[in-house]
């Protein structure tokens, strides 16, 4: 495919940089999963046989008369496959979701189709939270300065800030970055996958180009691609890998014509949720 040649069409997606997944991982999970189903099928064959005495993969609610949930390979997939590690999925926890919590002991006896609780606690690390900073903890710095927050200014704005949501503490965070960044001036707003996704083609659109982390937020990359500007990703944190692509971009403008770029737009994050 002629990529020059769609550089100032709008359908030019096939042309941007993203990261490709390792061939190795692509086989490994391919055949991981094909062995899945190898045994799947020779074990639901040895149970019509009556050769498997085990009824470990057999839905529990099927012996009550109901009707199956799942048809075809949906009842498949669960029977010999979720089923299996479903022990893992939705754990049910008995605290705040620090640094550490305490997780809810369950077993099973019916090979993970239900459950029963031991009235057990273990604790455990957390590693599967947005709670970085420990901002979510039930006391401490931060949940001090939360209480002191809600008591001056409320719990929630009820508006945007084009409106009627801009409070003194606004523009106290953003004059504090603009001065930390030598700017003349910054805006700040929450965080969301909406966010990113419907604020960056309001900054960038075609004959623009995005400089992007090649581990930022699966929003982000919608949003750039949303956008219509070219997208070119560079190494993770690696200032020397952005450094030669903004300056091939500078110096080189856009490909084909070698107009340069009406403007430059590099995308980063500052706490990185998929790396």
């Amino acid at each position: 495919m002629d990529c020059e040649k769609l550089e100032e069409t709008e359908d030019n997606y096939e042309c941007e940089e993203f990261e490709e997944t390792p061939l190795y991982a692509a086989v490994l999970t391919y055949l991981s999963y094909a062995i899945l189903c190898i045994f799947g099928w020779l074990r639901d064959f040895l149970r019509q046989s009556y050769v498997e005495r085990k009824k470990g993969a057999l839905d529990p609610n099927a012996k009550l008369g109901f009707v199956p949930l799942y048809q075809s390979y949906e009842s498949f997939y669960t029977r010999n496959m979720y089923t299996r590690v479903r022990d893992i999925f939705n754990r049910p926890i008995g605290s705040v979701a620090s640094s550490e919590f305490d997780l809810v002991e369950r077993v099973s006896d019916d090979y993970n189709w239900t459950y029963r609780y031991t009235g057990n606690k273990i604790r455990a690390i957390n590693l599967g939270s947005y709670n970085y900073l420990g901002f979510a903890e039930k006391d401490g710095p931060c949940a001090t300065a939360a209480i002191n927050s809600i008591k001056s200014y409320g719990s929630a704005l009820c508006s945007t800030r084009s409106e009627l949501g801009t409070q003194s503490y606004h523009i106290e965070l953003e004059t504090l970055l603009a001065e930390y960044l030598g700017v003349e001036s910054c805006i700040a707003f929450g965080m969301g996958f909406a966010t990113n996704a419907l604020n960056i083609p309001a900054l960038v659109s075609k004959g623009d180009l995005v400089l992007s982390d090649e581990l930022n937020h699966v929003s982000l990359i919608l949003g750039i691609r949303l956008s219509g500007a070219k997208i070119q990703t560079f190494a993770h944190n690696d200032m020397k890998d952005l450094e030669r692509k903004l300056h091939d971009a500078i110096v080189y403008g856009q490909p084909r014509h070698h107009r340069p770029w009406r403007k430059i737009l590099i995308v980063v994050e500052g706490i990185y949720s998929m790396e």
